[in-house]
């Protein structure tokens, strides 16, 4: 057995299987430090995965695939950030109703659309370091095989996170999700804030979803997300809703489901649905240990009534 191979491997598929629990996560993560909770992310994932993988079959144009997962995404955001703050809608029962339709909605496309025929993407997208990092043992020949969306997805999570941390909009955010009263008072509005995040974790796991069915997978079948959504609200509570801690975490969890490509090349003997169970043992095993330090933005999931509503 070749230990670097198999090491290779699997922080090949780490990498490549991280992305869409990462950009789900992180969107989550923003939206919880501005008091939402939306249990609705696998809905979207979903939605927008449909979306752009249809548009990438019709056109074969990568990037208005990704451009079409996170519009749609963008749109879902909306929709839940409106329903929640001006709506006041309870935010878990909107976040499950949203996860419900796109469940139900995505299938009933898929099937009325394609029937029983599965369609496959064929287009296959750019290696920006294939083969210049081999010199490097295992990370070199790791980073060569991961084509651009994923290079795309990290630096766009640490754009986010420094700009989160330096901008007024990041403070806003924050003060939104532990001291709404006091954004108020200073001027800024609640909602306004709210409705922002959400639309911009709304678009975070809209390109999530666009990468799971045009990047990762090149296909689309209902229920393809397999619980990436609620992952991705427990991989934000673990990082403490830091952006980077966060990815860092997915990027840990996605180790987990590249195990049986890994496990294949050493020769290892170990039925399928138990690897596949891994990573969602690991999350509540991960919860039971850190879950109880994990502390939550003091508005989390609360409805903001505004000042009028307390006189």
């Amino acid at each position: 057995m070749n230990v670097e191979v198999v090491l290779t491997a699997l922080l090949t598929a780490a990498m490549a299987g991280s992305i869409p629990l990462m950009l789900a996560a992180v969107g989550e993560a923003i939206g919880e430090r501005a008091g939402l909770l939306n249990l609705g992310i696998e809905g979207v994932i979903l939605v927008s995965g449909l979306a752009a993988f249809w548009l990438v079959l019709e056109t074969q144009s990568l990037g208005l695939g990704l451009a079409c997962g996170a519009v749609t995404g963008l749109i879902c955001g909306l929709g839940f950030g409106v329903l929640a703050t001006r709506g006041r809608a309870d935010q878990i029962v909107l976040g499950l109703g949203m996860t419900m339709a796109g469940l139900g909605g995505t299938a009933f496309v898929f099937r009325e659309v394609w029937g029983s025929q599965q369609p496959l993407l064929s287009i296959r997208s750019w290696r920006p370091l294939d083969s210049l990092l081999d010199w490097i043992p295992v990370i070199g020949p790791a980073l060569g095989q991961q084509r651009w969306p994923v290079f795309a997805a990290w630096f766009l999570v640490i754009g986010l996170s420094s700009a989160i941390r330096r901008s007024k909009f990041g403070l806003q955010m924050r003060a939104a999700g532990e001291f709404p009263l006091g954004l108020e008072a200073s001027g800024a509005s609640v909602e306004g804030v709210r409705i922002a995040a959400a639309a911009l974790a709304g678009t975070l796991s809209g390109l999530g979803g666009a990468y799971l069915t045009t990047v990762e997978l090149g296909f689309f079948s209902p229920g393809v997300s397999v619980g990436t959504g609620f992952m991705a609200v427990a991989v934000a509570m673990l990082g403490q809703r830091n952006l980077l801690r966060v990815a860092l975490f997915s990027l840990g969890f996605g180790m987990l489901t590249g195990l049986d490509t890994a496990l294949q090349l050493a020769n290892v003997d170990a039925r399928p649905e138990f690897l596949r169970m891994i990573p969602y043992l690991a999350i509540v095993l991960t919860l039971v240990l850190l879950g109880r330090d994990a502390k939550s933005p003091a508005a989390l999931g609360q409805v903001y009534r505004g000042l009028a509503g307390r006189r």
